[in-house]
């Protein structure tokens, strides 16, 4: 088995925090569990410092992806577990996503499986969100949005900086893998019915669940999202120009309106393309310092 460290965002989990530690720490080759204590308002941090773990607190809520870019860096195993502190998730799942990454795999992702969601919206988001993804990458993605997930240290660490410190971080790291080449498995797993209030906003979450979208797009290819919508705008372009010929004789504004339309979204596709190559290219460049004689 591989020794491994386990990352815990935690905002407000009191009630959970101490059940999760406990499972987690017993398990035998877990070097460490760190809970990263988002500006809790309650006994978060104190809860699981006393079962066991190692707390990092912010003096306020940095957001999700900014607890995991602080527990990241704190791990001191070359392989890390993430996973939330709100009891979805379960410790004895653990060892398989383990076993399943020592298999030649560098990210591995417990895929949640049906009756998993929180709720029948979230369900049909999260499905949207997988087939785009499978699209975009030509690889079967099975749950793009689970944090519950192995990662080899020292690749996660390649991109860090592409990381939001939102709650977007397992769609971000999962593309930037794909993207880099990098072997990406999935496991299925139950995640059971979370045990408090939820962090999600409906309003403000779903907005930035559409963006998700146009993130996965441009974090790993760009042209392939783009093209299709210039190829659109330029056929409605030609269409309406063939209709404005043939009754009335002549080339209007609407049509060379679409076409333009069309020419700027491609090449606003092909420049992002570029800048998607070149934020990719430094990342076998990067050296880990933390593990540095």
């Amino acid at each position: 088995m591989i020794s491994f460290s386990v990352v815990i965002p935690a905002k407000n989990e009191a009630p959970t925090i101490e059940k999760v530690v406990r499972a987690t720490i017993k398990l035998p080759e877990c070097s460490e569990v760190i809970v990263v204590n988002d500006g809790s308002s309650d006994d978060t941090g104190k809860i699981a410092s006393d079962a066991g773990a190692r707390v990092i607190s912010h003096p306020y809520s940095k957001g999700n992806g900014a607890s995991v870019k602080a527990g990241a860096r704190a791990a001191t195993e070359d392989v890390i577990v993430f996973m939330d502190g709100d009891g979805q998730h379960l410790a004895e799942d653990i060892p398989r996503l383990l076993n399943k990454l020592a298999d030649g795999f560098d990210l591995v992702v417990g895929a949640r499986q049906s009756g998993s969601q929180a709720s029948i919206g979230r369900g049909v988001a999260n499905k949207f969100y997988n087939r785009l993804a499978s699209y975009m990458t030509g690889h079967k993605v099975e749950d793009l949005t689970s944090g519950f997930r192995a990662v080899r240290r020292k690749k996660f660490l390649e991109f860090l900086n592409l990381l939001p410190n939102g709650f977007s971080y397992p769609t971000t790291s999962t593309m930037a893998f794909f993207r880099a080449g990098y072997s990406v498995g999935y496991l299925a797993i139950h995640a059971s019915k979370r045990v408090g209030k939820s962090h999600i906003r409906p309003i403000q979450d779903g907005v930035r669940f559409l963006l998700i979208i146009f993130k996965i797009g441009t974090l790993y290819s760009p042209l392939k999202m783009f093209l299709p919508i210039a190829l659109v705008l330029f056929m409605l372009g030609s269409g309406y120009y063939g209709y404005t010929f043939h009754y009335f004789g002549r080339f209007t504004n609407m049509s060379a309106l679409l076409f333009t339309t069309s020419l700027i979204v491609f090449l606003v596709g092909l420049v992002s393309e570029q800048i998607t190559a070149l934020m990719y290219s430094g990342g076998d460049k990067d050296i880990d310092k933390d593990h540095k004689g």
